[in-house]
């Protein structure tokens, strides 16, 4: 239904937001931007915390199921790693990832990450902060390299037992 003034011209009509009360245009809500931005959390099916895996003796970050890539810190190739850790990434656009600088030794590494994401009809844009925690595994062929070096032991176990039937084995 459109209103029409005393000269022609078609009126816009406005509505009441029902949380704080402004003029706003009609919408599947019936709330402001703001107070739709106060209510729904756009990332609210992202992790804000993640793990990555990092072989410290060839430098290379664990891309699952089973490729280490070599990455420098604070490149596009360890961004597009973190960003593939993500799981409900694929649900919102992406509008933005960028580095926050931390310590190289705090085994830390945080993305500030901006998102687009729709709720009640409206495209609502979100920025939020990722951290992700470097825990340290060796990967297949430093395990090798390191285990053929004398690094990793190697032990006999035997099993003894006084019973009538020698045959059974009786672990505890």
């Amino acid at each position: 239904m459109e209103f029409v003034g005393p000269r022609g011209e078609a009126i816009e009509q406005k509505i009441l937001c029902c949380e704080c009360g402004t003029l706003v245009a009609p919408n599947p809500a019936n709330m402001c931007i703001a107070c739709i931005r106060t209510r729904v959390d756009v990332s609210e099916n992202i992790p804000k915390q993640a793990i990555l895996h990092f072989c410290r003796f060839c430098e290379r970050y664990l891309q699952p199921p089973t490729t280490w890539i070599g990455c420098a810190l604070e490149s596009r190739e360890l961004l597009a790693l973190c960003l593939k850790k993500l799981k409900g990434l694929n649900k919102v656009r992406l509008v933005d990832a960028s580095f926050i600088w931390t310590e190289s030794h705090s085994k830390r590494i945080k993305v500030n990450i901006t998102i687009q994401g729709e709720a009640f009809g409206t495209i609502l844009q979100q920025q939020f902060v990722v951290e992700y925690t470097v825990h340290y595994q060796m990967c297949e062929v430093c395990c090798k390299q390191k285990g053929s070096d004398g690094e990793s032991w190697r032990a006999l176990v035997q099993i003894r037992q006084r019973t009538i039937h020698k045959k059974d084995v009786v672990l505890p």
